[in-house]
């Protein structure tokens, strides 16, 4: 009999953006095969509900999914509401808790968190109360040196206990799980798996790529993302290489800032920028094939999906040396160009020996690292050994899991 697993994630794709979380729900599909799975997701309504809460119920499909939704504004007393939301999102997942085992006539075998700490705290709760294992996966930048100032006492020491009373500790980077550890958070049972890369999506085609066409794909929070940054140096660059040319995929609070700066820029004549908007991961995967190079001067990052989606495709990138991006680059100058963050010096150094020629790079060979870390049945196996390793009793069906 498959183990019966309950994700709880922080983010995930719903009504209001099918995107929010698209790489937790690409773990979840890859866990699916070894496990009897099913998701619980509670969040904020982005707009008006016709009563308190509201309830998506998915339950027909191969990962039975409840989406509940609640009021973001319930008596207009943003103190009062922020703790009231707080009280509707622990209700929500109590909510679902039950029907979920309802549909299965049983409670979980496992509780499998995708990014603390509300998570994390019902976990918790259901490992007091109901003796069930809990395993955490952490995807969040919040922990990395460059925000890692923005947690404040309470959710530090209550994220350190929630992690010891785990399972495991999954994080999907290398330098995730060592800057976790700098603040505390730590676990004798911790793996680093990597996000999935759907390479049947993101594969290389026959068609030629375009000549200086650079592409940006990012959310737009420009704090983080720094994609002003990348608008400058386009601009400086441009008269020296008037093929170049940026092509920008995203979406977010930052919009109208950065499509400002860019006219500001002289960016927007002759289509020297052009902002794609949102686009979906098979439009992201041709505008990756086409592309000269994918660019990224982002200030954080624990993985960096785009990059091992770019390099799917056999596109060379130019990123940024934060986080957990230098571990996807190893051998140094196998798959691409980075740059310290904020550099903009360096990263214009990067960009024109892309459209210079002067740095090549063989696609077979992206294509195939990126096979290699990050498909769906290399990462849904690494999986199913990490289960078995931290639960006593589940098979291994690919043997141990490194520590």
């Amino acid at each position: 009999m498959k183990l019966r697993v309950l994700h709880l994630p922080k983010w995930y794709p719903n009504r209001y953006d099918n995107q929010d979380g698209d790489f937790v729900a690409r773990h979840v599909a890859a866990i699916a095969p070894h496990t009897t799975a099913a998701v619980l997701f509670a969040t904020v309504a982005r707009g008006p509900l016709p009563s308190l809460i509201d309830c998506e119920a998915a339950l027909t499909g191969s990962t039975p999914t409840l989406r509940y939704y609640y009021r973001a504004r319930i008596t207009g007393l943003a103190p009062l509401d922020k703790l009231l939301k707080l009280g509707l999102y622990f209700w929500c997942l109590g909510r679902g808790y039950r029907q979920l085992v309802r549909y299965w006539g049983g409670h979980p075998q496992l509780v499998h968190v995708h990014v603390l700490l509300r998570t994390g705290l019902f976990a918790w709760w259901l490992r007091l109360t109901r003796g069930l294992p809990y395993l955490i996966t952490e995807h969040w930048t919040l922990y990395l040196p460059e925000r890692a100032s923005n947690i404040g006492r309470i959710r530090r020491l209550l994220t350190g206990r929630v992690v010891r009373h785990a399972v495991g500790l999954h994080t999907v980077s290398a330098s995730l799980r060592d800057a976790m550890a700098r603040l505390g958070f730590v676990h004798p049972h911790t793996a680093v798996i990597a996000n999935v890369v759907d390479t049947a999506v993101f594969r290389p085609t026959e068609r030629p790529r375009t000549a200086g066409q650079l592409l940006v794909v990012a959310a737009f929070h420009d704090a983080v993302k720094n994609i002003s940054g990348v608008l400058r140096v386009v601009a400086q660059l441009h008269s020296c290489y008037p093929h170049m040319r940026l092509r920008i995929a995203g979406y977010g609070p930052d919009e109208a800032v950065l499509q400002q700066l860019a006219a500001q820029l002289g960016l927007l004549e002759n289509g020297i920028v052009t902002f794609l908007g949102k686009l979906a991961h098979d439009e992201v995967a041709r505008e990756m094939q086409q592309a000269a190079a994918l660019v990224s001067f982002s200030r954080a990052e624990t993985f960096g999906c785009v990059f091992l989606e770019a390099r799917a495709t056999g596109c060379v990138v130019v990123g940024p040396a934060t986080g957990g991006v230098p571990e996807l680059f190893q051998p140094p100058n196998t798959f691409g160009l980075l740059v310290r963050p904020d550099d903009e010096v360096a990263f214009g150094a990067a960009l024109m020996a892309v459209l210079d020629g002067s740095c090549t790079y063989h696609p077979a060979v992206l294509r195939a690292d990126a096979e290699a870390r990050c498909s769906y049945p290399n990462v849904s196996a690494q999986f199913a050994a990490l289960y078995a390793a931290v639960l006593p009793g589940v098979p291994s069906r690919t043997g141990p899991t490194a520590f």
